[in-house]
């Protein structure tokens, strides 16, 4: 119940009981994250469904919808997507880009990346229907257990950080084997909720990660934090066009 808390405490904005963090607990907090997903696609789904109720515009919906997952978490991934952005944006070699992952301070190619990622995914929120949103509501599991797959079996850009520590001692392979059972009960589910729309969202996780797997390698040597967060807002984006673009196609 404490490494439940804990993953809670870490990732989202739901208020939880105060306790001493113990080490054991710690090394088994990253099995229960993408139950984080759980909550936050629980909310998504109920905002669409009063949306929908309501009879509000798709403008409004989108926008709403959109703000639902950074309300949810408080944001915690956004600000490693915007991070990312402006580390890759530098065009420069691997040091300067993870020296730029540790700036507080946000570029204007994080301005530029966040605010075109929010019209894309307010875009296709516009767009979903009820089985689409239902599937991409599933899907914030999804991308948490690739998440954490990822941080379980790639290598660490470098030994400190928020997610370095996090993963300091984890139980590597209990937490790559509790990602595989999330990973095969949420597609099943977005594709059991979603038909097409559903199998389409979950492919364009898939799509998400292996981009993600090369781009990590390729440009920093392996994950940290900061591009832990810009793959989970990937993925969750990659789903909802994806889904969104299925509607489209075959309505």
């Amino acid at each position: 119940m404490k490494a439940l808390l804990m993953a809670f405490s870490m990732y989202s904005r739901l208020p939880v009981p105060d306790f001493v963090w113990e080490e054991e607990d710690r090394k088994k907090a990253m099995c229960f994250f993408p139950l984080v997903g759980v909550l936050a696609g629980a909310v998504f789904f109920l905002v669409y469904l009063f949306m929908e109720w309501s009879g509000a515009g798709p403008v409004f919906k989108g926008a709403l919808l959109t703000a639902v997952p950074l309300l949810a978490t408080g944001g915690i991934h956004m600000d490693g997507f915007l991070d990312t952005c402006d580390a890759r944006a530098s065009w420069g070699d691997r040091e300067k880009k993870l020296q730029i992952l540790k700036d507080t301070h946000a570029g204007a190619f994080a301005v530029t990346g966040g605010g075109l990622y929010l019209l894309l995914y307010c875009g296709g929120c516009s767009e979903l229907p009820v089985r689409g949103a239902a599937a991409v509501s599933a899907g914030f599991v999804l991308s948490r257990a690739l998440s954490g797959l990822a941080a379980a079996v790639f290598p660490g850009a470098r030994e400190h950080g928020m997610l370095a520590d996090f993963m300091k001692d984890s139980r590597r392979r209990l937490v790559a084997a509790s990602m595989v059972f999330y990973m095969a009960v949420s597609a099943g589910a977005m594709i059991l909720l979603g038909g097409l729309c559903g199998a389409a969202a979950a492919l364009g996780a898939v799509l998400a990660f292996l981009y993600y797997r090369r781009m990590v390698f390729r440009e920093f040597g392996g994950v940290t934090g900061d591009l832990a967060g810009y793959f989970l807002q990937l993925c969750e984006l990659f789903m909802v066009l994806a889904a969104a673009v299925c509607h489209l196609a075959i309505s």
